[in-house]
């Protein structure tokens, strides 16, 4: 699916069964609960805190469930996510197309 069809498939899905979005207060504290859900994950799969023993894992649930709440304050203030991020790209490429190759901490 590309990004406008997943901004479609949120909208829609919000009509139809989220009778409206949250306020965008709101979403805000939502995907950072997410993002805490998310850090919970690898802190215990890639980091040192060891799994909770009825702890159930799963880092790509977590992942969609940041992008969902994202893609919803996308929607709701606006911004069509393509074009962002294909400036985002651009903003970056001729920002830092020598920073990270000439990062003599990165090429060890």
């Amino acid at each position: 699916m590309s990004i406008d069809e997943l901004q479609k498939i949120v909208d829609d899905w919000i009509k139809k069964y989220g009778v409206r979005y949250f306020d965008v207060k709101t979403n805000m504290i939502v995907l950072t609960e997410e993002i805490g859900e998310m850090a919970r994950v690898i802190a215990r799969q890639f980091g040192e805190q060891s799994k909770k023993e009825d702890e159930t894992l799963s880092l790509s649930e977590e992942i969609a469930d940041v992008l969902w709440v994202l893609t919803c304050i996308a929607n709701q203030t606006g911004i069509n996510l393509t074009d962002a991020i294909q400036k985002n790209i651009e903003k970056k490429t001729n920002r830092d197309n020598k920073r990270h190759i000439q990062n003599k901490k990165l090429n060890l």
